[in-house]
């Protein structure tokens, strides 16, 4: 066998983690997992577009939360890949992959007022905490513990930030 043969060989290699969980809830929770990994993707990068992009008499301030918030929702987005390997699935493969999986709308706007970035952002991270519940039943489903714990602490951590987004834009 040529190099070049042995190249093709190592490429269709199946990426064969062992499981105890089995099949079923590898695939299941793996395609859920995929689903909200590129959700997550989908909020950071939207998160990090509207921090480079405030503007207004608040600017440091929201400028500042965003940034704080990009870091964190950045910082799930490993665990969620790595989980989806650790169950023995495959993950996503490229930014195609994920913006054809991901449930969360883009937003494009040339210009976007800080209420309305504050307010978008709060309902986006409302819906990634539904998804995150639902896999969380979903995983409850196949006893598998470990990634319902890891979904607990995110589910917490979208809360405090809708939380956060709700009360500063709240014009009382």
């Amino acid at each position: 066998m040529n190099d070049t043969s042995k190249a093709k060989t190592r490429r269709k290699a199946a990426l064969a983690t062992p499981s105890a969980l089995g099949e079923d809830a590898t695939r299941d929770i793996s395609g859920e997992l995929n689903a909200l990994l590129a959700d997550v993707l989908a909020l950071y990068i939207k998160t990090k577009n509207f921090h480079w992009h405030m503007s207004g008499p608040y600017f440091r301030d929201y400028h500042l939360l965003l940034d704080e918030q990009s870091d964190e929702i950045y910082a799930t987005l490993d665990p969620i890949a790595e989980r989806v390997r650790k169950l023995g699935g495959t993950t996503l493969r490229s930014v195609g992959h994920a913006s054809r999986m991901q449930r969360l709308m883009d937003n494009d706007a040339d210009f976007v007022t800080p209420d309305d970035m504050l307010a978008e952002l709060r309902e986006d991270n409302v819906q990634v905490a539904a998804y995150m519940r639902a896999t969380h039943q979903l995983c409850d489903g196949y006893g598998d513990v470990a990634t319902a714990s890891l979904l607990e602490n995110w589910i917490d951590e979208a809360e405090r930030r809708v939380w956060f987004l709700f009360e500063t834009g709240r014009r009382a």
